[in-house]
């Protein structure tokens, strides 16, 4: 079944490439246009290139390793793959790949990194541990984007020259099945309950959904003019799809399949969700910047420069950093993903004479440092830097303090607490808060 929503003019692109054209114009007014809600300079966040990397030819893709510890970058003109430590941010290893490599994912296990070659017509499979080509499986004419299945048993592949996405059978480096999509399929994710999979198809201006039990298209999608990149919410709601010909994301409701469209920057290509889902990435090619959207309100809250044509990006599975690809540079920037801290969590109330136990909430990044700036602690108890109030109350009465969360990041994060100690348990919690914070 088919799903409408009113798009801008196609400009057109070849659908063979990335984005190519440098148009420097009108990202800021597309964003008004399409209403998205930009901010001045937000305090909330502060989006830091701590790092540039160099690496191989027209480098287009990047995945991270379960563990954080590497990141994967396609070189699409060197082919090969460059293997960054992202405790040092140096390439320790260069593998040769297939011809023309350009997609990249690695497996939930962490043991594999599959690389789509697009002129080879296959897809080279990574060892990890020893970073060395394994094995190498045949697909269909012009492979582009790949995905893991959640449990790691599949992988699709998108393939340019016959339309259509490869299953993978995992255990064996097979393809075991070949459904036909879109014109032009490009990127691929899969939901996190692995039910679905949602194809970007260029040349049609559409999102192919796959039912991945059936192998069949359930849902084809209407969304901006050249879809590229997609991405899905840890929660699986909602789906973000660039559209690099019209300067807009389109945000397809999952359940509904209904789309709204949001005016980003100039040429929109890759597109990543924080790991807590809060957070959309978006990279624009022509403008060499990063767009962060508030995804419960389609609202800018930073945006930042990078290098040279920022295609594709990832971020550590912590969420404390961002690899973003700059073709034209050949580079790749790390960001520092800072937010200003939150704090969350009603303490209950406490006995006199019994341990007591409460952990507040912290959040970032960076991780927070919670402190007592006003008022007094019961006897008997304190507060860790890390938010955990503990101890064995002395005396009983009504106790009234502050605890601030800092990081260094915009505003601190300040909650007034009013704290009841009883001579005997009580039925419910008597304690009482306020909250406040970026």
């Amino acid at each position: 079944m088919r799903h409408t929503t009113v798009v801008p003019p196609s400009c057109g692109d070849d659908l063979g490439s990335r984005p190519t054209t440098r148009r420097r114009t009108a990202g800021l007014v597309a964003a008004l246009s399409a209403g998205l809600m930009l901010t001045g300079t937000p305090a909330a966040h502060a989006n830091t290139v701590t790092a540039t990397i160099v690496v191989g030819g027209n480098p287009d893709e990047v995945a991270i390793t379960p563990d954080g510890n590497y990141a994967y970058v396609t070189n699409l003109e060197s082919d090969t793959v460059s293997v960054i430590d992202t405790a040092t941010n140096t390439v320790i290893n260069t593998v040769e790949v297939g011809d023309e490599p350009f997609g990249v994912a690695v497996n939930p296990l962490g043991t594999r990194a599959y690389v789509t070659n697009r002129n080879s017509e296959s897809v080279s499979v990574i060892d990890t541990a020893t970073r060395a080509v394994t094995g190498t499986i045949d697909v269909p004419a012009g492979p582009n984007g790949v995905a893991f299945t959640p449990d790691g048993t599949r992988a699709y592949v998108t393939s340019l020259g016959d339309e259509s996405v490869s299953v993978i059978e995992t255990a064996g480096n097979t393809v075991v099945d070949t459904v036909t999509v879109g014109n032009g399929p490009w990127g691929v994710a899969i939901t996190p309950d692995g039910t679905r999979a949602y194809v970007t198809n260029r040349g049609d201006n559409t999102v192919s959904v796959i039912d991945t039990n059936t192998l069949a298209v359930t849902d084809t999608i209407d969304v901006g003019d050249e879809p590229y990149a997609v991405a899905i919410t840890p929660d699986g709601n909602k789906a973000y799809v660039t559209n690099s010909d019209d300067n807009t994301v389109s945000v397809i409701d999952t359940n509904t399949l209904a789309v709204t469209n949001l005016g980003v920057g100039d040429r929109p290509a890759g597109v990543a969700i924080t790991p807590d889902g809060d957070l959309v990435y978006v990279t624009n090619d022509n403008s060499d910047t990063v767009w962060a959207i508030d995804t419960a309100t389609n609202t800018v809250v930073d945006t930042f420069e990078v290098g040279d044509e920022p295609m594709a990006l990832a971020f550590t599975p912590d969420g404390t950093r961002a690899y973003v690809i700059n073709e034209g540079a050949n580079t790749v920037s790390v960001i520092a993903t800072d937010r200003a801290p939150t704090l969350t969590g009603a303490p209950p109330a406490g006995v006199v004479g019994q341990f007591y136990h409460h952990t507040f909430t912290l959040a970032g990044p960076p991780t927070p440092t919670a402190t007592v700036t006003d008022g007094t602690l019961p006897d008997g108890l304190v507060l860790t830097p890390d938010g955990v109030l503990l101890g064995v109350p002395g005396a009983a009465g009504q106790f009234t303090f502050t605890v601030t969360a800092t990081n260094g990041v915009g505003e601190d994060a300040i909650m007034p607490v009013v704290l009841d100690i009883t001579d005997t348990p009580a039925t419910g919690s008597l304690g009482s808060l306020g909250s406040w914070g970026s």
